[in-house]
C-alpha cells in the first residue's frame, strides 16, 4: 500500500515536532488545542518522533489522539534514537542542531539503529502515544547534519537492523511501511539503490521546499519516482522562514536566504498569493510527493495551512517566479499538471 493510498483525508499532515518545545517553552494547554484545531480541521495523518522534546511531542499527541478512533488517522513515528529514565542536568545538544530541544523533557536521549534497538524504541514510542500500532516508521537522521564524518557508519548500523527489522514488520504487516526521516537527500539516494530491503516512502525534510529543491529535484525525486518511493515533505516552511519566522536550517537565515524570501514576497504580493500557499502547493507539485507536513504550535497556524493548500493561485504567479529562477526552471509547478 502507498502512502497516498493509505492517507485518510488528503495531503495535508501535521509534524508534531514544535509539541516538543521546539524553540520554546510551550504550555500545555496550547499543546493539546493545536493538536485539537488540527483535528478539528480535518488533519488525519500525524507524524512524531521520540526525539521531539525527549519522547514530549509524543506524549502530548497521544493525550490528544486518545480520544479518536484509532482507524479514523494515519500516525508515523521515528526509531533510532531512546529516550530514557535517566535525567540529565545540563542542555539537551545534538550536533548541528545544538540546543533545538532545550525546552523539552530532561530524560537522556542515546542512539541505537540496531534491530534490538528498533523494538525498543517502537515498544517506548507505542507506550508514550498510548495506541496498539503504527502506521508508518521513519529511521531518524542517519545523515550528515547529526554524526558528521561518522553518518555512513550509523547508515550501514541502520542497514544491517533497523531497516530489516521494519521490512519484516511491514511484509507481516505490523506496520503500513518504512523509510528514512532525513534532512539530507544522501542517505535517501543510497538506500533506494539497496536491494536487500524495500523501502516503502520517505519522510525528506527541508531538502523539497520552495527554497532549497535542486538537488533533491536532480538527483533523489526522479529515482524515487521510478522506484516507486513517495516522499513525505517535512519542513516545508524551511524552519519558518517562509511563515513568517527568522529561522532557516533551525537556524538564524543568512543573509542570501532572507534577500530570495524578500523576492518571493514580492512577487506573493503583486498576485495577492500567501507565501504559505505557494511553499505548501510547491512541495506537492513534483509527481513523486505524496504528503506535506507543516509543523505548529498554536492553533491558528493550523487553520492557515489548510486555507494556504487550497487557495487559488494564478498561473502567472508561478510562471514569474520560473521566469525570474526563484524557482529550478526543471520544477514541476501546480500549472504543470
Amino acid at each position: 500500500m502507498t502512502i497516498r493510498e493509505t492517507l485518510v483525508n488528503g495531503p495535508l499532515g501535521f509534524g508534531t515536532a514544535p509539541l516538543g518545545n521546539m524553540f520554546r517553552d510551550i504550555p500545555d494547554d496550547e499543546a493539546d488545542a493545536t493538536v485539537e484545531a488540527a483535528w478539528e480541521a480535518g488533519t488525519r495523518f500525524f507524524d512524531t518522533a521520540p526525539f521531539y522534546g525527549a519522547g514530549l511531542a509524543e506524549i502530548r499527541l497521544g493525550k490528544i489522539l486518545s480520544r479518536r478512533k484509532r482507524d479514523d488517522y494515519v500516525l508515523s513515528t521515528k526509531v533510532g534514537r531512546i529516550i530514557l529514565d535517566e535525567v540529565i542536568t545540563g542542555p539537551q545538544e545534538f550536533g548541528d542542531k545544538g540546543t533545538l530541544f532545550q525546552y523539552g523533557r530532561k530524560n537522556k536521549v542515546i542512539f541505537d539503529y540496531s534491530a534490538d534497538g528498533t523494538k525498543r524504541s517502537i515498544e517506548g514510542s507505542l507506550k508514550r502515544l498510548g495506541v496498539d500500532r503504527l502506521d508508518f516508521v521513519w529511521i531518524h537522521d542517519i545523515a550528515q547534519d547529526f554524526y558528521g564524518d561518522e553518518w555512513l557508519a550509523m547508515f550501514e548500523a541502520a542497514r544491517t537492523g533497523a531497516m530489516k527489522v521494519l521490512d519484516k514488520l511491514r511484509d507481516e504487516g505490523v506496520i503500513k511501511g518504512w523509510g528514512l526521516g532525513v534532512n539530507k537527500v544522501e542517505p535517501v539516494e543510497i538506500m533506494l539503490g539497496l536491494s536487500e530491503v524495500r523501502p516503502s516512502g520517505t519522510l525528506l525534510a527541508g531538502r523539497y521546499t520552495l527554497l532549497d529543491h535542486d538537488y533533491a529535484l536532480q538527483r533523489l525525486m526522479p529515482k524515487a519516482q521510478e522506484k516507486g518511493v513517495q516522499i513525505v515533505v517535512g519542513g516545508p516552511y524551511s524552519s519558518g522562514i517562509l511563515a513568517g519566522g527568522a529561522h532557516f536550517e533551525y537556524s538564524a537565515a543568512p543573509p542570501e536566504i532572507v534577500t530570495k524570501v524578500e523576492k518571493i514576497k514580492q512577487t506573493a504580493a503583486r498576485y495577492d498569493v500567501s507565501i504559505k500557499s505557494a511553499a505548501l502547493q510547491f512541495c506537492l507539485a513534483h509527481p513523486a510527493s505524496a504528503a506535506v507536513i507543516p509543523g505548529a504550535s498554536k492553533p491558528e497556524r493550523i487553520a492557515e495551512d489548510h486555507a494556504a493548500l487550497n487557495a487559488a493561485i494564478p498561473g502567472d504567479f508561478w510562471q514569474e517566479l520560473r521566469q525570474d529562477k526563484l524557482v529550478s526552471v526543471d520544477a514541476p509547478l501546480p500549472i504543470d499538471r
